[in-house]
């Protein structure tokens, strides 16, 4: 599938430079299939870079792939190991190709201080040919303020990779004190691509994974934790995307069960319209 040239934003000098996303989807073809890309620090977190852009960067091994079918309709990322700051190497291989469908196995790893090679992320990618048939939203979007009227959340203080996002929070925001007072784990917010940037499959792919623990939310205590495994579901095609340009979406994530140093964490995103794009799941480690 080709790809459209990375979106350009003016610079401090009143120039353009490439989205600081696009630089962490710029990939280099090698001879043996892979692809080498980088662990980008505009998207560093705690430790490694931010899962979300990862999982964007595992999606994108497969959309430019030459032999890809269609566009995603799902993936699953499992983050096996940390992955550390340098050049990364990703392979994506079509394990089988149908009349509409196609499924993908992609693999990121890095050489380690001693040299040898290691796995951090695997995953698996759907993609598909998309026909126009019967189609309706059963969950329906909640009702929410505009986002002109939300305050932008303050990440001057945070991880670096949350300073890529326009966060508008709504409901269920990080707690402002860590006091073990329990509170219903739904979060809601507008967000976007900081600069704005114009939505396309990899960046919705990051967005699922825009939302802290719930656990921090649940217990209101900064407990360690960590994504094990990320599920999204792609319900849009490119027509919606294009339509949603660089507007704000709607996301909203809450858990459904913290047991034994795992909880759960379910999610989905409206464009501004209403329409479900993506919804997403993923299981999460808790050291309580």
């Amino acid at each position: 599938m080709n790809q459209p040239p990375s979106p350009a934003h003016p610079s401090a000098g009143g120039g353009l430079e490439t989205h600081p996303f696009d630089q962490a989807l710029l990939m280099t073809p090698e001879h043996d299939g892979s692809v080498q890309a980088q662990a980008h620090p505009a998207y560093w977190n705690m430790v490694g870079p931010y899962g979300g852009v990862t999982a964007a960067q595992m999606l994108q091994a497969v959309l430019q792939h030459p032999e890809v079918l269609g566009d995603p309709i799902s993936m699953t990322v499992n983050f096996a190991g940390p992955v550390q700051a340098g050049n990364l190497r990703i392979e994506a291989v079509p394990a089988r190709t149908n009349r509409s469908t196609q499924h993908w196995t992609v693999h990121m790893g890095q050489r380690n201080a001693e040299g040898l090679f290691e796995i951090s992320t695997t995953a698996t990618v759907i993609t598909a040919v998309r026909r126009e048939t019967f189609s309706v939203d059963d969950i329906p979007k909640p009702a929410m303020p505009a986002p002109s009227t939300c305050e932008r959340y303050d990440t001057r203080k945070s991880m670096e990779w949350l300073n890529r996002y326009d966060m508008r929070v709504v409901q269920g925001a990080i707690p402002k004190a860590w006091d073990d007072s329990e509170q219903e784990s739904i979060t809601q917010l507008w967000v976007r691509d900081d600069p704005p940037r114009p939505l396309d499959f990899a960046a919705l792919a990051a967005l699922c994974d825009v939302f802290y623990p719930r656990i921090w939310l649940r217990r209101a205590r900064q407990v360690p934790a960590g994504t094990v495994g990320m599920t999204v579901y792609f319900h849009a095609d490119r027509a919606q995307l294009a339509k949603q340009g660089n507007q704000h979406l709607l996301a909203q994530a809450s858990a459904q069960t913290f047991r034994n140093g795992f909880f759960d964490q379910t999610a989905q995103l409206w464009d501004s319209e209403g329409e479900l794009l993506a919804t997403s799941h993923q299981i999460v480690y808790y050291k309580a």
